[in-house]
């Protein structure tokens, strides 16, 4: 297909470039679809709980403010409460008073939570290689990264972590706020 470049902001997009469009929405879907049955089949996992101990796995003592955690993930503070609940029970995460602000809590992963997040990794990785990195030359991965820095650059950045939280995790990583 050939697409044009330049201002293109004031016209209607062709059909070639609606298709295009298409074609990248659905075959996204699908790959992350495709993706999130494999870690859910391999290890009990949906993608939010591999998303949430993710975060979890690489903060300074394998924890955060929720506030934080919502930001890192992308989420809604209101869905990431919903779905820490469903976690909690499953003994994956547990929420514990704040050293820093006894008037918050932390997430904090726990050992059984850390450990279902190892056995994850290995497959989905293996899943992500399989059905992302190989089917793709090493050039046409350095063009999907350039193409995901484009659109990022198009696109709001995700909202900052806002008050004491923010400064909590400042403290924490040996920065001051303000």
């Amino acid at each position: 297909m050939a697409h044009t470049t330049g201002a293109r902001s004031g016209r209607r997009p062709s059909a070639d470039e609606l298709a295009t469009w298409r074609a990248f929405i659905e075959t996204s879907d699908q790959l992350r679809t495709v993706l999130g049955t494999r870690l859910r089949e391999d290890s009990g996992l949906s993608e939010g709980d591999y998303a949430v101990l993710l975060a979890l796995s690489e903060a300074e003592g394998r924890r955060l403010r929720s506030s934080v955690l919502a930001a890192r993930i992308g989420w809604q503070r209101s869905r990431l409460s919903h779905h820490l609940g469903r976690m909690e029970r499953r003994g994956l995460v547990a929420r514990q008073e704040c050293a820093e602000d006894s008037r918050g809590a932390e997430v904090v992963a726990t050992a059984e939570g850390l450990s279902a997040f190892r056995r994850a990794t290995v497959p989905h990785l293996h899943a992500v290689r399989e059905l992302f990195l190989d089917a793709l030359s090493p050039e046409q991965l350095d063009a999907v990264a350039g193409i995901v820095a484009a659109l990022r650059d198009r696109l709001p950045p995700r909202p900052p972590v806002s008050g004491a939280a923010a400064a909590g995790e400042a403290v924490r990583d040996g920065r001051r706020s303000g």
